[in-house]
């Protein structure tokens, strides 16, 4: 009888990590799509870009940047709570359009980064989250007007369905070494486009993004889990890479006909004890 319940115990759990690390779909969120298109209000990110400042550095390869949660100060912790309070207690909806893009972008990586520094040290994002889960992405994590909200409900139900805009996902940082990276800048109304382009081309000419070997296309797992983002279909795949790809890899890219493969990398993007990796600092 133990042995049964064991059993069904083990089965639910695998079933909730299919079902959390299963891509959710862009669920369009009516509540926030309202904007002042006469407002001059501007939302002040310095604090945010003082912590990338101090603590995110790329290495020496430029195949990650990596964050430094375990050197990150008491004082510095308590800055990016205070940024994160002055955020959740403002709405949105009292901006333009364009300033809320650069909000809801910062507000995801700034609260992604303080979950992991309240756990830390963790191996993984994909640690943390219910006993059914494989993430935290569908707790709670805040309320803005009053409302709760996810991390998943401000990429999946605010950023996509309101700007239909591949290219967040590139500006959004799961904590993980699979996942663009973060930005060394903080998102601004004066910046995000051009932001957006360039996290695209590194992400794209990163090994994590994209990698020809022979015969085969291995790709971020995130050109699988959104491919209706990406499309229609391999094609639009394939002319959304070669809008970014460089020209060492175009004309492969251009001309390959081979299989698709992906992968993804869960592993925490924690610089902080990697002596073996040359940061670009050390060059």
């Amino acid at each position: 009888m133990h042995m049964r319940k064991y059993v069904v115990v083990l089965i639910l759990y695998f079933i909730g990590c299919s079902v959390a690390m299963a891509a959710p779909k862009s669920r369009y969120w009516a509540l926030w799509d309202k904007y002042n298109a006469q407002s001059e209000l501007s939302i002040n990110h310095q604090i945010w870009q003082g912590i990338l400042d101090q603590y995110l550095i790329d290495t020496a390869d430029g195949q990650s940047r990596l964050f430094l949660y375990g050197k990150v100060t008491v004082q510095d912790k308590q800055q990016l709570e205070k940024y994160i309070a002055s955020l959740v207690a403002l709405d949105p909806r009292e901006y333009q359009k364009a300033e809320q893009k650069a909000y809801w972008l910062n507000l995801y990586n700034a609260l992604t980064v303080d979950l992991i520094l309240k756990n830390y040290p963790i191996s993984s994002i994909t640690t943390l989250g219910s006993w059914y889960s494989s993430g935290p992405w569908d707790e709670e994590i805040t309320r803005i007007a009053g409302e709760p909200v996810t991390l998943n409900d401000i990429e999946h139900r605010i950023l996509r369905p309101l700007w239909q805009d591949n290219r967040v996902h590139y500006g959004l940082n799961c904590a993980s070494l699979g996942c663009p990276d973060l930005s060394h800048q903080a998102f601004t109304v004066e910046n995000t486009n051009e932001q957006l382009d360039e996290l695209a081309e590194r992400f794209i000419n990163q090994k994590k993004g994209l990698e020809i070997q022979e015969d085969t296309l291995w790709l971020s797992k995130i050109y699988s889990w959104y491919a209706s983002d990406f499309g229609p279909g391999q094609k639009g795949l394939m002319q959304h890479l070669m809008r970014y790809v460089n020209p060492q890899k175009h004309q492969a890219l251009s001309q390959f006909s081979g299989s698709f493969k992906y992968q993804y990398n869960w592993d925490l993007n924690d610089g902080t004890n990697r002596p073996k990796l040359q940061l670009e600092s050390e060059k």
